[in-house]
């Protein structure tokens, strides 16, 4: 149980590139939590991260680290095949749980992670789309454009991303000649009918385009059914989304360009709500934000988010949703509808019953 009047107390498994730029530094930040244990494979790199954030205890396995009886609540960021079975560790040891998204490969391997998660734990699954500052603003006017029906009706969607450039050449990190190694046992990365040329096709697509899906369900509220795909192309892939009274289409592909090119775009039937979405690790700018309105004055307005960053906001949210008991934003049992709606998708790319 958290103490009310102390930091909760945090320990950390992996202390890779993306587990210290965005996950460490915003915890080490954070004055209601403590990393008081980390957990790393390599022995440099382990002390020099435990030193530069003032961690006093460190494991060289995530077992280990779950044994420390001070650990309240664990930030895991490993390698994508390994983010199921450490979680699943972490929530059999009865710690509140943050992972990196996806939080499995498939829906089976995500239904055996809720089912472990223990009562009054909880359990974030890392969609850090949800909690920019610019998204919660685009949420906050989609919500009431959609009550008011002030532009009437929403007739169509479009949800894009062609990735590009998402690091920004971030630095600062600590980085050793080590060799990286695991404790960890991995589960497969796509589901079993799933053909072995087509899995890391899958994985890769469930891993970055799941972002996407996620984003859109939660800015309309519901899950949607999958009407329509055309995955044979290899620079893209189409989806279509049926939200029940609108529909969505979901483009995604590759853009080899050094701008980052992800942009959710909703059109009304007088006027259209545009989200565009900051590189992963460009830190402390939201996602911008642009409602235009097609009345006989027609204007476009530029609404205004706090200049802040969606993985610290993030960490934020997870420690208060630790200290309150409450589900989290992006839980575990919420993010379980992401892999079933890719799996449909590649069903019927495959044409699996």
């Amino acid at each position: 149980m958290t103490h009310p009047d102390r930091p909760i107390k945090l320990g950390i498994i992996g202390a890779g590139f993306i587990g210290q730029l965005a996950h460490i530094a915003n915890y080490a930040q954070i004055k209601d939590c403590e990393i008081v244990a980390l957990a790393a494979g390599r022995p440099e790199l382990r002390r020099k991260v435990a030193e530069r954030y003032g961690i006093n205890r460190t494991y060289s396995t995530h077992r280990e680290l779950l044994k420390d009886p001070e650990v309240e609540a664990v930030v895991a960021v490993t390698a994508r095949p390994g983010t199921g079975p450490v979680a699943l560790d972490c929530l059999k040891a009865g710690k509140s749980l943050l992972t990196e998204k996806p939080m499995a490969s498939t829906s089976e391997q995500a239904e055996k992670l809720i089912a472990a998660q223990p009562e009054n734990r909880v359990y974030t699954v890392g969609y850090m789309r949800r909690y920019d500052a610019g998204v919660q603003k685009a949420k906050m006017i989609l919500d009431e454009l959609m009550r008011s029906k002030e532009l009437g009706s929403v007739l169509y969607a479009r949800v894009h991303c062609f990735a590009g450039d998402a690091y920004r050449k971030a630095d600062g990190h600590i980085m050793t000649d080590e060799k990286k190694t695991t404790d960890w046992e991995t589960w497969p990365i796509a589901p079993s009918w799933v053909p072995e040329d087509q899995k890391q096709e899958y994985h890769q697509y469930l891993n970055c385009y799941c972002h996407d899906i996620n984003l859109a369900r939660y800015l309309f509220g519901k899950t949607p059914a999958v009407s329509h795909v055309q995955f044979n192309n290899p620079g893209y892939k189409l989806a279509i989304l049926d939200f029940g009274g609108h529909s969505a289409l979901l483009e995604t592909g590759c853009f080899p360009g050094r701008e980052w090119d992800e942009n959710i775009e909703i059109y009304f039937a007088n006027g259209r709500l545009r989200i565009e979405m900051p590189p992963a690790l460009l830190r402390n700018v939201p996602a911008k934000v642009e409602l235009y309105k097609a009345a006989d004055i027609q204007e476009t307005r530029l609404p205004h988010s706090e200049w802040s960053w969606a993985f610290r906001r993030q960490a934020e949210a997870f420690i208060r949703d630790v200290r309150e008991g409450r589900e989290s934003l992006s839980s575990g049992k919420d993010s379980l509808e992401d892999i079933r709606l890719v799996e449909t998708m590649w069903k019927m790319k495959l044409k699996v019953s």
